[in-house]
């Protein structure tokens, strides 16, 4: 089985149509936009409120490198 087809610890992302790292990889998107993806795919089948609040520390980080004067 290929990488992509497999998750390693746990089954949080198997349900979705499109895989997180799929979406990612095609879209060229950067690793803190990533990571808000991530998080906020798989809060309600793995970590609830504490992926909320990883998603939104990471949009604090997108927020201080890419507009630090808005």
């Amino acid at each position: 089985m290929s990488a992509s087809k497999r998750q390693v610890g746990g089954n949080h992302y198997c349900d979705m149509k499109i895989g997180v790292s799929e979406f990612v990889v095609a879209n060229k998107v950067g690793w803190l936009e990533a990571n808000v993806i991530k998080y906020v795919c798989r809060h309600s089948q793995k970590g609830g409120a504490m992926d909320i609040d990883k998603a939104k520390h990471y949009l604090d980080l997108i927020l201080e490198a890419h507009y630090p004067n808005e």
